[in-house]
């Protein structure tokens, strides 16, 4: 299997890999644009259009898009995130090209009408308000926010209900045409596909467009602080993140080592000494997030209040323990996590083309999995050790606190607990 990348004279670019003895394919167009591209009146609209782009377009009603893939027996959907929005499909190998024409209908002939828009309306702050009561949801947008306070990257993606309650076909439109361009779009496609007819295809639906401006987005600026509410809630709800590496630096792969080590499975540090062996909570977990020029490595547990200032206290115990005790077989048991989940996730048609999407947008190219893998066996014990230390040392740190959370201690207090000689 090889990956093959086709940029158009405009900047639109296909990226494809085939996988034999697949009979299906997964297929869609990745735009660089989400949540951080919405100027501060705007939060909220990357995922209003990503719902309006299945309410019908010039060629095709609401229920003739959902026809075209259903008939054939796929799948059809999209997401919105910080840095990119995508519409994607499932499909068998010999239905790629009516996929495409789909998708690329939906994103170039969107109608936007007026009554399909406050259909939608309703739609989505109905899915505000089902994020608004789930604590462990709402606690990782306080989380972002209070990191990232008054930029684009720490805004909620589904924005404001005030915002969306305001948006018109006019904003909309305004959206499209500042960050919709060809030079914005990855085409990928992974499973039982053609390289040269997607190239083909795309030259047909796209090539024709003007290759526009690709506008920067607001650089991000780490600055950390404390969030919480006291509830009444059955559970704690208790977040606590530190800024981290952006994918483009290195240590990104130590960073996620560290995270898996920490708290990414059954025998990792935290759950073991929180969980198991003291039973503080049901959930807990370590991860790193990771952005263009940012990042965040996220610890989050549940927990009842009368618990919390306990599991508050272990948790920075076992990072500062961490930074001075790692041993080899935690490092090879995370690597092995780490390259275990990559290999086993690219079996999948659809993660795969995600994943080339991904890399595309942030080199350009996509790194192999074997080079992958070396970057990952590369994080030797004195690097983890020495990432762990600055985590406790030097990172700065972000508190969300959700629940049942006055006996929590503060942020201030859990720094000085991480920091102490």
């Amino acid at each position: 299997m090889s990956v093959d990348i086709t940029t158009l004279k405009n900047g639109f670019r296909i990226v494809s890999e085939r996988m034999p003895g697949l009979q299906s394919a997964s297929i869609g167009i990745w735009v660089t644009a989400g949540g951080r591209n919405e100027r501060a009146e705007q939060n909220g609209i990357a995922h209003f259009l990503e719902h309006m782009a299945f309410k019908g377009t010039e060629k095709r009603s609401t229920l003739e898009i959902a026809e075209a893939i259903e008939d054939v027996g796929g799948y059809m959907n999209a997401y919105t995130s910080r840095e990119a929005t995508a519409y994607y499909a499932r499909v068998l190998g010999q239905d790629v090209a009516l996929a495409l024409d789909v998708i690329a209908d939906i994103l170039l002939n969107p109608v936007f009408a007026p009554e399909e828009i406050d259909i939608e309306r309703g739609v989505i702050l109905q899915e505000i308000g089902q994020a608004l009561d789930t604590p462990d949801d709402v606690i990782f947008d306080w989380l972002q926010e209070r990191a990232y306070p008054d930029q684009p990257i720490g805004r909620t993606i589904l924005g404001p209900p005030e915002r969306v309650r305001a948006f018109s076909r006019e904003d909309l439109r305004r959206f499209t045409d500042e960050h919709y361009a060809p030079g914005n779009m990855i085409l990928a496609a992974a499973g039982d596909v053609d390289h040269a007819a997607l190239v083909a295809q795309a030259e047909a639906l796209f090539g024709h467009l003007a290759a526009g401006q690709i506008g920067p987005f607001e650089p991000a600026r780490f600055a950390g602080g404390e969030v919480r509410q006291d509830k009444q809630l059955e559970q704690a709800h208790f977040a606590l993140a530190f800024e981290a590496p952006d994918y483009r630096d290195p240590e990104i792969y130590t960073a996620q080592v560290y995270a898996n080590a920490m708290g990414g499975g059954m025998s990792s540090r935290l759950f073991q000494e929180i969980r198991e062996k003291r039973g503080l909570c049901y959930t807990i977990f370590a991860q790193t997030g990771a952005y263009s020029d940012t990042g965040l490595m996220t610890i989050y547990a549940g927990t009842s209040g009368d618990e919390l200032p306990e599991l508050a206290r272990i948790t920075i115990d076992e990072m500062r323990r961490a930074a001075d005790d790692m041993s080899e077989e935690e490092v090879a048991r995370a690597r092995a996590q780490m390259r275990a989940g990559l290999l086993m996730g690219l079996e999948s048609p659809s993660n795969r083309a995600e994943r080339m999407a991904r890399m595309v947008q942030i080199w350009g190219r996509v790194p192999t999995p074997e080079e992958v893998v070396e970057r990952i066996d590369a994080v030797t014990r004195s690097k983890l050790r020495d990432f762990a230390g600055r985590m406790v040392g030097e990172a700065g740190a972000t508190l969300a606190l959700y629940g049942p959370v006055s006996s929590a201690p503060t942020l201030e207090a859990l720094d000085r607990q991480r920091r102490a000689a």
